[in-house]
């Protein structure tokens, strides 16, 4: 028995839009991309699903933080409470 196929996100969307433009029948795009009806199925209502978040506030991806950045702020934060102390005791 062979392993199951693992496709790229980029080729179920352009799939999902293929089914989605209803020019060809899910069996005409199966035997075309070499996939089974049933995927296009599932990847076209899992497109359809996720097709609101694309418009949702708030939607973005949350920015990576570099943890080393994070320390050398958290560090500079930490001279700059200790100066501003000294100075308030002046």
């Amino acid at each position: 028995m062979s392993k199951r196929k693992q496709h790229a996100p980029e080729f179920k969307a352009k799939v999902a839009l293929e089914a989605l433009k209803g020019e060809e029948t899910a069996a005409e795009l199966a035997s075309r991309f070499g996939v089974h009806p049933t995927m296009i199925h599932q990847w076209k209502r899992a497109l359809l699903e996720g097709a609101s978040g694309a418009f949702e506030r708030g939607g973005r991806k949350s920015p990576e933080i570099d943890e080393e950045q994070v320390k050398e702020l958290h560090a500079k934060i930490g001279e700059l409470a200790v100066a501003n102390s000294f100075l308030e005791r002046m």
